[in-house]
Protein backbone atom coordinates (compact mmCIF):
# COMPACT_ATOMS: atom_id res chain seq x y z
CA UNK A 1 0.00 0.00 0.00
CA UNK A 2 2.09 2.78 -1.45
CA UNK A 3 1.96 6.63 0.21
CA UNK A 4 1.36 9.63 -2.81
CA UNK A 5 -0.42 12.67 -1.00
CA UNK A 6 0.08 16.17 -0.36
CA UNK A 7 0.39 14.76 3.77
CA UNK A 8 2.31 11.85 2.83
CA UNK A 9 -0.08 9.89 4.84
CA UNK A 10 -2.78 8.92 2.52
CA UNK A 11 -2.11 5.59 1.29
CA UNK A 12 -3.68 3.96 -1.90
CA UNK A 13 -6.10 1.50 -0.40
CA UNK A 14 -8.72 1.29 -3.10
CA UNK A 15 -8.24 -2.27 -3.92
CA UNK A 16 -7.95 -3.05 -0.53
CA UNK A 17 -11.05 -1.29 0.27
CA UNK A 18 -12.71 -3.57 -2.62
CA UNK A 19 -11.60 -6.66 -1.56
CA UNK A 20 -12.68 -5.69 1.98
CA UNK A 21 -16.22 -4.77 0.58
CA UNK A 22 -17.24 -8.58 -0.25
CA UNK A 23 -15.06 -10.52 2.22
CA UNK A 24 -17.19 -12.05 4.95
CA UNK A 25 -16.74 -11.88 8.95
CA UNK A 26 -13.86 -13.95 9.91
CA UNK A 27 -10.16 -14.05 10.20
CA UNK A 28 -9.36 -12.59 6.83
CA UNK A 29 -11.67 -9.55 7.16
CA UNK A 30 -10.23 -9.06 10.30
CA UNK A 31 -6.80 -9.10 8.88
CA UNK A 32 -7.63 -6.50 5.74
CA UNK A 33 -9.27 -4.51 8.61
CA UNK A 34 -6.15 -4.57 10.94
CA UNK A 35 -3.69 -3.44 7.58
CA UNK A 36 -5.81 -1.15 6.74
CA UNK A 37 -6.13 0.77 9.83
CA UNK A 38 -2.36 0.73 9.98
CA UNK A 39 -1.86 2.25 6.62
CA UNK A 40 -4.17 4.69 7.67
CA UNK A 41 -2.90 5.83 11.19
CA UNK A 42 -0.95 8.50 10.28
CA UNK A 43 -3.95 10.41 9.15
CA UNK A 44 -5.77 9.61 12.29
CA UNK A 45 -2.51 10.78 14.10
CA UNK A 46 -2.40 13.75 12.60
CA UNK A 47 -6.08 15.04 12.93
CA UNK A 48 -5.71 14.25 16.41
CA UNK A 49 -2.67 16.97 16.99
CA UNK A 50 -4.83 19.23 15.89
CA UNK A 51 -7.06 18.97 19.18
CA UNK A 52 -3.53 18.83 21.32
CA UNK A 53 -4.18 22.54 23.18
CA UNK A 54 -7.56 21.38 24.56
CA UNK A 55 -5.78 20.04 27.85
CA UNK A 56 -6.19 16.21 26.97
CA UNK A 57 -3.35 14.06 26.70
CA UNK A 58 -1.84 13.80 22.99
CA UNK A 59 -1.49 9.92 23.19
CA UNK A 60 -5.00 9.73 24.66
CA UNK A 61 -6.12 11.89 21.26
CA UNK A 62 -4.16 9.37 19.06
CA UNK A 63 -5.95 6.56 20.67
CA UNK A 64 -9.75 8.02 20.61
CA UNK A 65 -8.79 9.10 16.28
CA UNK A 66 -7.55 5.06 15.87
CA UNK A 67 -11.25 4.09 17.61
CA UNK A 68 -12.51 7.09 15.28
CA UNK A 69 -10.59 5.31 12.29
CA UNK A 70 -11.53 1.68 12.73
CA UNK A 71 -15.38 3.07 12.73
CA UNK A 72 -14.70 4.58 9.46
CA UNK A 73 -12.76 1.73 7.86
CA UNK A 74 -15.38 -1.22 9.02
CA UNK A 75 -18.05 1.50 7.70
CA UNK A 76 -17.10 2.81 4.38
CA UNK A 77 -18.64 2.18 1.34
CA UNK A 78 -16.45 1.70 -2.03
CA UNK A 79 -17.97 3.93 -4.90
CA UNK A 80 -19.50 6.68 -2.57
CA UNK A 81 -16.44 8.81 -2.51
CA UNK A 82 -12.78 8.91 -1.36
CA UNK A 83 -12.16 6.92 1.95
CA UNK A 84 -10.53 9.96 3.51
CA UNK A 85 -13.60 12.38 2.16
CA UNK A 86 -15.66 9.31 4.93
CA UNK A 87 -12.85 9.15 7.43
CA UNK A 88 -11.86 12.43 8.03
CA UNK A 89 -15.25 13.71 9.70
CA UNK A 90 -15.67 10.11 11.05
CA UNK A 91 -12.40 10.73 13.05
CA UNK A 92 -12.83 14.32 13.94
CA UNK A 93 -16.29 13.41 15.07
CA UNK A 94 -14.89 10.99 17.47
CA UNK A 95 -12.59 13.55 19.13
CA UNK A 96 -15.00 16.25 19.58
CA UNK A 97 -17.76 13.56 20.91
CA UNK A 98 -15.15 12.93 23.54
CA UNK A 99 -14.25 16.16 24.26
CA UNK A 100 -18.26 16.62 24.46
CA UNK A 101 -18.90 13.69 26.64
CA UNK A 102 -15.95 13.82 28.83
CA UNK A 103 -14.70 17.63 29.69
CA UNK A 104 -17.15 18.91 31.43
CA UNK A 105 -17.22 19.10 35.04
CA UNK A 106 -21.27 18.71 35.36
CA UNK A 107 -22.91 16.03 33.82
CA UNK A 108 -25.22 17.76 30.86
CA UNK A 109 -27.27 15.67 28.57
CA UNK A 110 -26.24 15.68 24.88
CA UNK A 111 -29.51 17.39 23.74
CA UNK A 112 -28.57 20.28 26.49
CA UNK A 113 -24.85 20.57 25.33
CA UNK A 114 -26.05 21.17 21.78
CA UNK A 115 -28.16 23.32 22.53
CA UNK A 116 -25.26 25.27 24.61
CA UNK A 117 -23.13 25.23 21.56
CA UNK A 118 -26.09 26.79 19.34
CA UNK A 119 -26.63 29.39 21.96
CA UNK A 120 -22.86 30.41 22.36
CA UNK A 121 -22.31 30.24 18.60
CA UNK A 122 -25.63 32.76 18.23
CA UNK A 123 -24.85 35.19 21.12
CA UNK A 124 -21.08 35.84 19.33
CA UNK A 125 -22.93 36.47 16.12
CA UNK A 126 -25.06 38.90 17.57
CA UNK A 127 -22.53 40.30 19.28
CA UNK A 128 -20.44 40.85 16.24
CA UNK A 129 -23.31 42.54 14.35
CA UNK A 130 -22.64 46.23 13.64
CA UNK A 131 -23.87 48.62 16.00
CA UNK A 132 -25.06 45.19 18.41
CA UNK A 133 -23.28 46.94 21.76
CA UNK A 134 -25.49 45.17 24.48
CA UNK A 135 -25.65 41.83 26.04
CA UNK A 136 -28.62 40.06 23.57
CA UNK A 137 -31.66 39.04 25.07
CA UNK A 138 -33.18 35.56 24.82
CA UNK A 139 -35.54 36.65 22.03
CA UNK A 140 -33.28 37.64 19.83
CA UNK A 141 -31.06 34.52 20.81
CA UNK A 142 -33.62 32.01 20.23
CA UNK A 143 -34.58 34.25 16.35
CA UNK A 144 -30.78 34.19 15.65
CA UNK A 145 -30.32 30.26 16.42
CA UNK A 146 -34.06 29.25 15.14
CA UNK A 147 -34.45 28.15 18.70
CA UNK A 148 -37.28 28.16 21.38
CA UNK A 149 -37.06 30.67 24.50
CA UNK A 150 -37.44 27.35 26.83
CA UNK A 151 -34.51 26.02 24.47
CA UNK A 152 -32.50 28.90 24.60
CA UNK A 153 -32.35 28.72 28.52
CA UNK A 154 -31.71 25.11 28.79
CA UNK A 155 -28.91 26.44 26.78
CA UNK A 156 -27.95 29.25 28.74
CA UNK A 157 -27.78 27.17 31.87
CA UNK A 158 -25.50 24.51 30.06
CA UNK A 159 -23.38 27.69 29.37
CA UNK A 160 -23.17 27.59 33.37
CA UNK A 161 -22.66 24.06 33.88
CA UNK A 162 -19.27 23.54 31.98
CA UNK A 163 -16.63 24.39 34.68
CA UNK A 164 -17.80 23.75 38.66
CA UNK A 165 -17.43 26.09 41.34
CA UNK A 166 -15.26 23.98 44.47
CA UNK A 167 -17.25 23.64 48.07
CA UNK A 168 -14.44 25.40 49.31
CA UNK A 169 -14.68 28.70 47.08
CA UNK A 170 -15.21 32.02 49.21
CA UNK A 171 -18.58 33.77 48.40
CA UNK A 172 -20.29 36.78 49.85
CA UNK A 173 -18.21 40.18 50.15
CA UNK A 174 -14.91 40.27 51.52
CA UNK A 175 -16.10 41.31 55.10
CA UNK A 176 -19.16 38.81 55.44
CA UNK A 177 -17.17 35.93 52.75
CA UNK A 178 -17.97 31.88 53.52
CA UNK A 179 -17.45 28.57 51.69
CA UNK A 180 -20.84 27.10 49.57
CA UNK A 181 -19.71 24.00 51.55
CA UNK A 182 -20.70 25.66 54.83
CA UNK A 183 -24.23 26.13 53.77
CA UNK A 184 -24.91 23.03 52.46
CA UNK A 185 -26.62 20.39 54.78
CA UNK A 186 -29.63 18.52 53.40
CA UNK A 187 -30.31 14.10 52.38
CA UNK A 188 -28.03 12.81 49.64
CA UNK A 189 -30.17 11.54 47.24
CA UNK A 190 -27.78 10.05 45.33
CA UNK A 191 -27.79 7.41 48.05
CA UNK A 192 -30.69 5.96 46.79
CA UNK A 193 -29.09 5.79 43.46
CA UNK A 194 -26.47 3.97 44.96
CA UNK A 195 -28.79 1.46 46.13
CA UNK A 196 -30.41 1.05 42.58
CA UNK A 197 -27.19 0.64 41.26
CA UNK A 198 -26.22 -2.18 43.78
CA UNK A 199 -29.77 -3.91 43.71
CA UNK A 200 -29.56 -3.98 39.37
CA UNK A 201 -26.34 -5.60 39.22
CA UNK A 202 -27.52 -9.40 39.30
CA UNK A 203 -29.87 -8.84 36.73
CA UNK A 204 -27.52 -6.65 34.49
CA UNK A 205 -24.71 -9.65 34.91
CA UNK A 206 -27.44 -12.54 33.75
CA UNK A 207 -27.99 -10.91 30.61
CA UNK A 208 -26.32 -11.58 26.96
CA UNK A 209 -24.00 -9.55 26.09
CA UNK A 210 -25.78 -7.94 23.19
CA UNK A 211 -28.65 -6.57 25.96
CA UNK A 212 -25.92 -5.40 27.96
CA UNK A 213 -24.29 -3.27 25.48
CA UNK A 214 -27.76 -2.29 24.36
CA UNK A 215 -28.66 -1.04 27.84
CA UNK A 216 -25.15 1.13 28.70
CA UNK A 217 -25.85 2.54 24.91
CA UNK A 218 -29.29 3.79 25.83
CA UNK A 219 -29.26 4.59 28.88
CA UNK A 220 -25.21 5.83 29.67
CA UNK A 221 -24.16 6.90 26.46
CA UNK A 222 -27.45 8.52 25.80
CA UNK A 223 -27.81 6.99 22.68
CA UNK A 224 -31.29 6.99 20.35
CA UNK A 225 -32.79 3.45 19.65
CA UNK A 226 -32.39 4.19 16.17
CA UNK A 227 -28.70 4.94 16.44
CA UNK A 228 -27.79 1.70 18.76
CA UNK A 229 -29.74 0.05 15.99
CA UNK A 230 -27.32 1.06 13.26
CA UNK A 231 -24.84 0.28 16.05
CA UNK A 232 -25.37 -3.61 16.68
CA UNK A 233 -27.24 -4.32 13.08
CA UNK A 234 -30.93 -4.67 13.82
CA UNK A 235 -34.07 -2.75 13.56
CA UNK A 236 -35.00 0.01 16.10
CA UNK A 237 -38.64 -1.63 16.92
CA UNK A 238 -36.56 -5.00 17.72
CA UNK A 239 -33.85 -2.86 19.71
CA UNK A 240 -37.35 -1.32 21.48
CA UNK A 241 -38.04 -4.59 22.60
CA UNK A 242 -35.01 -5.75 23.65
CA UNK A 243 -34.45 -2.60 26.03
CA UNK A 244 -38.44 -3.37 27.40
CA UNK A 245 -37.25 -7.28 27.73
CA UNK A 246 -34.18 -6.47 29.47
CA UNK A 247 -35.69 -3.81 32.09
CA UNK A 248 -38.06 -6.33 33.00
CA UNK A 249 -35.84 -8.93 33.70
CA UNK A 250 -33.26 -6.55 35.84
CA UNK A 251 -36.41 -5.34 37.83
CA UNK A 252 -37.64 -9.17 38.24
CA UNK A 253 -33.74 -9.76 39.80
CA UNK A 254 -33.83 -6.92 41.87
CA UNK A 255 -37.18 -7.57 43.30
CA UNK A 256 -35.75 -11.12 44.12
CA UNK A 257 -33.10 -9.62 46.38
CA UNK A 258 -35.58 -7.52 48.23
CA UNK A 259 -37.89 -10.16 49.16
CA UNK A 260 -34.62 -12.52 50.14
CA UNK A 261 -33.70 -9.60 52.38
CA UNK A 262 -36.77 -8.87 53.38
CA UNK A 263 -37.47 -12.90 54.04
CA UNK A 264 -33.74 -12.89 55.94
CA UNK A 265 -34.97 -10.45 57.92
Amino acid sequence: MSTGHPHHDAPHTEQAFLHLAVTSEGRERRTLVEELVEAWLPMAHRLATRFRNKGENLEDLKQIAAVGLVKAVERYEPGRGAFESYAVPTITGELRRHFRDHTWDVHVPRRVQDLRNKVRSARRDLLEQPGHRQEPDLDEIAAQAGLTLDEVRDGVGALESYSSLSLDAELGSSGDSFSLAGVLGRTEGAYDLIADREAAKEGLRRLPDREREILYLRYFEDMTQARIAERVGCSQMHVSRLITRSCEQVREYADRGARAVQQAA
